[in-house]
């Protein structure tokens, strides 16, 4: 099994196969427009821009689980990232990433990297590094500011080609 094998819904409501996404490294990110890390949207921005063309796909999963910082609706979210932030890369449907009703891909991406204290995500900004091949395989803190991956990024990238 890997990150490719599972569906998310778009903003609109429609199924989205990662599979779509196969043979790209991908940098999975749990978003919210009104957290105090939502500057980070503009290096996500900055690293989609920068490496979209070399096969990097920076997926945002905006959430609302932590302190209610992702209030609007999902048809709303991608034009308040888009006019606050300028984010282009792709912002899917809004999912739960902890509990009980937490987004079968975020519950295979905290088997594959539990974080420090554990599998549960901690807050907003929690960052995971796919390969080419599907593997998860890094996990970041919400406090990791993006451009702090691009080595990562870069070396994961390279070794795809």
């Amino acid at each position: 099994m890997s990150v490719y094998d599972f569906q998310v819904k778009t903003s609109r409501g429609e199924q989205k196969s990662l599979a779509d996404y196969s043979g790209k490294v991908l940098l999975i990110v749990n978003t919210a427009t009104k957290c105090g890390l939502a500057p980070q949207f503009n290096d996500l921005q900055r690293l989609h821009e920068t490496y979209q063309n070399e096969g990097l796909a920076v997926l945002g999963f905006p959430c609302n689980q932590f302190a209610n910082q992702e209030p609007v609706k999902d048809n709303e979210m991608a034009q308040a990232c888009q006019l606050g932030f300028g984010v282009t890369f792709p912002l899917l449907g809004k999912i739960d990433v902890n509990g009980q009703d937490a987004d079968p891909l975020y519950k295979y991406l905290k088997q594959k990297a539990p974080g420090f204290l554990g599998s549960r995500i901690k807050w907003n900004f929690t960052k995971f590094l796919v390969d080419s091949e599907g593997r998860v395989v890094k996990r970041f803190a919400p406090a990791t500011k993006p451009m702090k991956i691009e080595a990562e990024i870069k070396k994961l990238l390279e070794k795809a080609k």
